[in-house]
């Protein structure tokens, strides 16, 4: 691939593959909105309903790093079309539920399904875009995810009001499907040439090759941090805020909110410094220096109740910022530590790897931090948050130095 592809070109694979981590995001926030509903009508209670959310990060975080092998075998674009599907089939599924089984079920093909999307997306994002504007792809990449919540908060608060949780699941069914029919529409421009393998290993050398390189494990440990910090914040941020500064349960959601905001725009900013300081070790440690800053001072409780809301929109902006050099940096991993090539075809492998952290982080951090709560420890959250950050920082800077130029300028 040259180094400079039409704009047309990178700005349309880029929207697709945008689409498609939407979708995935809407089945992140499809179900919890409907508990309310569904515990009563199929008479579970919040451990049963807790054990749905498990069984859906459990298999996405293991499936995940089997995709990437996956990815690497048979092309992203494939791979990522057979994910949407499954997304669409647990969908149905959920609509056609009759016990809490048939829930589980929906929930196991929906965590199949999501576990494709890092490693096919990011494969096709670094084999089908130009170098020069990867920082604003990842950027849009992050961003379409949370747009994806939103869409799923939506649709199920729709349901709430009028559908019922059966016209949830159709309707997000309806959405996977009409993803899906625009990859397939999109194939001439999708298509990701596959490399040629044996029975023992791909192209790059033995299948689980990778996992030699230190440089991965730090990745991994990096994710696993970052959203087990930023799963426990945003799981609990609510009752640990109304906790320390008296105020209501409406201001402490408005705090939330804006951490959500402020790591929307952060990401949009993130891509720009992204494609122009190459440091992207030093530009996360940085981020996330911010974020665990703000956290800190929340954690005082010395702040006045008004500041409350911009610190928690500060936490989210560092957090958003640091996204796109975090991923770009994580290329750097796959294609230097790895085999050392451009068109690596490793990278589903890496990707799929190190971003099974993210589910490792997800389905630990809000565990954690939920026993801290149950134990009296409310105050101890927004430290365990910041301590998270800072642990993140100094893993991600060594993982730059194994991969990154210390001129800081990238190849």
């Amino acid at each position: 691939m040259p180094d400079t592809r039409p704009i047309r070109a990178d700005a349309a694979v880029i929207a697709l593959v945008g689409v498609a981590h939407a979708t995935s995001h809407l089945f992140h926030l499809l179900l919890p909105p409907l508990f309310p509903l569904l515990m009563p009508d199929f008479g579970f209670g919040y451990t049963e309903a807790g054990f749905l959310m498990t069984v859906f990060f459990t298999i996405s975080g293991v499936g995940q790093a089997l995709a990437g092998i996956v990815v690497d075998r048979h092309g992203a674009r494939r791979v990522l079309m057979a994910g949407v599907g499954m997304l669409a089939a647990s969908g149905l599924a959920l609509a056609a539920a009759s016990n809490y089984g048939m829930l589980v079920l929906a929930v196991a093909v929906a965590g199949v399904g999501n576990s494709v999307f890092h490693p096919a997306d990011f494969s096709l994002l670094n084999k089908k875009v130009s170098p020069a504007r990867l920082g604003y792809a990842f950027s849009v990449h992050g961003l379409s995810g949370n747009l994806g919540w939103a869409l799923g908060a939506a649709i199920s608060g729709t349901a709430l009001a009028w559908a019922g949780w059966r016209g949830a699941g159709l309707a997000a069914a309806l959405v996977a499907a009409v993803t899906v029919i625009a990859l397939r529409h999109a194939r001439p421009l999708l298509d990701d040439e596959r490399p040629k393998v044996g029975a023992g290993g791909t192209a790059s050398g033995s299948v689980f090759g990778f996992l030699g390189a230190p440089a991965i494990w730090l990745a991994f440990v990096f994710f696993l941090l970052i959203t087990a910090a930023f799963g426990g914040l945003q799981s609990f941020s609510v009752p640990v805020l109304g906790g320390l500064y008296g105020i209501s349960a409406a201001v402490a959601t408005a705090a939330l909110t804006g951490y959500l905001l402020g790591s929307a725009g952060g990401m949009v900013a993130g891509g720009f410094v992204a494609a122009h300081v190459h440091a992207h070790d030093r530009t996360v440690g940085a981020a996330l220096v911010g974020a665990a800053v703000f956290a800190i001072a929340l954690a005082t409780g010395l702040p006045p109740a008004w500041g409350v809301i911009p610190l928690m929109i500060g936490i989210g902006i560092g957090v958003g910022l640091a996204g796109p050099s975090r991923d770009l940096l994580v290329r750097r991993v796959a294609t230097e530590s790895v085999t050392g090539g451009r068109e690596s075809p490793a990278f589903g492998r890496v990707y799929g790897f190190v971003y099974s952290g993210l589910d490792v982080g997800l389905a630990l951090g809000p565990l954690a931090f939920g026993m801290m709560l149950d134990a009296g420890g409310r105050d101890g959250v927004l430290p365990g948050v910041a301590l998270l950050q800072i642990l993140a920082v100094l893993t991600v800077l060594a993982m730059g130095r194994q991969v990154m130029p210390r001129g800081g300028k990238a190849p």
